[in-house]
C-alpha cells in the first residue's frame, strides 16, 4: 500500500478506536455526512503539545526521572510493547516498573536523543514515530548504545495529550535471527 494511503487508512483506524473508546458514542452515520458533524481539524498547538511531551520525557530518560516520564503515559488503558522481555506491558504499573529496573540495571549515566519525530494529529487521537540512540553506562562501566524503533499513540485526555499504546524495538536480520541494536536507516 502507498505510504499516504497506509496513513490514511491508520488514521480512520485510530479515529474509530477512540471514538469507540470515548466516553461518548460516536455521532450517528445519517449526520457524518453533514458539514457540522465533521471532526474539528486538529489545533496548531496539538502537534506542538505532543513535541512537548517528547522533549519531557527525553529530559525524565535523561535525569533517570521514572515519576516524570510516567507522567507521559495514562494511568489506565496503557499498553506497551518494549524493546525488551517481557513481550508487553499491560497498565501504568507494570510499565513503571519496567522503567524502574531498567534505570537499576545501568546505574551510571544515560543518555537519549530523539530524531525523525513524526506526529500525526485526527481529532483527539494522534499518533508518531521516531529514533531514539540511547547511550548507557552499566555497573561494569561498560557504555552500550541503543538504537531503537518507537511508535506511539496519543489520546488527548482531560485536556491533555498522553501515550496510550507504545511500540519500541530493534529491527532483526531473519538471516541470522540477530537483533541491529544500532540500527540505521
Amino acid at each position: 500500500m502507498h505510504r499516504r494511503g497506509f496513513a490514511a487508512a491508520l488514521a480512520v483506524s485510530f479515529g474509530i478506536i477512540g471514538a469507540t473508546n470515548a466516553a461518548t458514542p460516536p455521532a450517528a452515520a445519517t449526520t457524518a455526512t453533514s458539514p457540522t458533524a465533521a471532526a474539528k481539524p486538529a489545533g496548531p498547538s496539538d502537534k506542538a503539545q505532543i513535541e512537548a511531551l517528547e522533549r519531557g520525557y527525553g529530559a525524565g530518560f535523561n535525569a533517570k526521572n521514572v515519576d516524570k516520564i510516567m507522567s507521559y503515559y495514562a494511568r489506565d488503558g496503557l499498553f506497551v510493547f518494549d524493546a525488551t522481555p517481557p513481550r508487553e506491558h499491560v497498565g501504568w504499573a507494570d510499565y513503571k516498573k519496567d522503567w524502574q529496573d531498567l534505570f537499576a540495571d545501568f546505574p551510571g549515566p544515560l543518555t537519549v536523543a530523539i530524531s525523525e519525530q513524526s506526529i500525526t494529529v485526527v481529532g483527539s487521537v494522534a499518533y508518531g514515530h521516531n529514533i531514539q540512540d540511547t547511550h548507557f553506562t552499566a555497573a561494569d562501566g561498560s557504555k552500550p548504545e541503543f538504537v531503537v524503533r518507537c511508535t506511539d499513540v496519543y489520546r488527548k485526555i482531560g485536556g491533555r495529550w498522553q501515550i496510550v499504546q507504545e511500540h519500541v524495538s530493534f529491527p532483526v536480520d531473519l538471516a541470522t535471527s540477530k537483533p541491529d541494536l544500532l540500527s540505521k536507516p
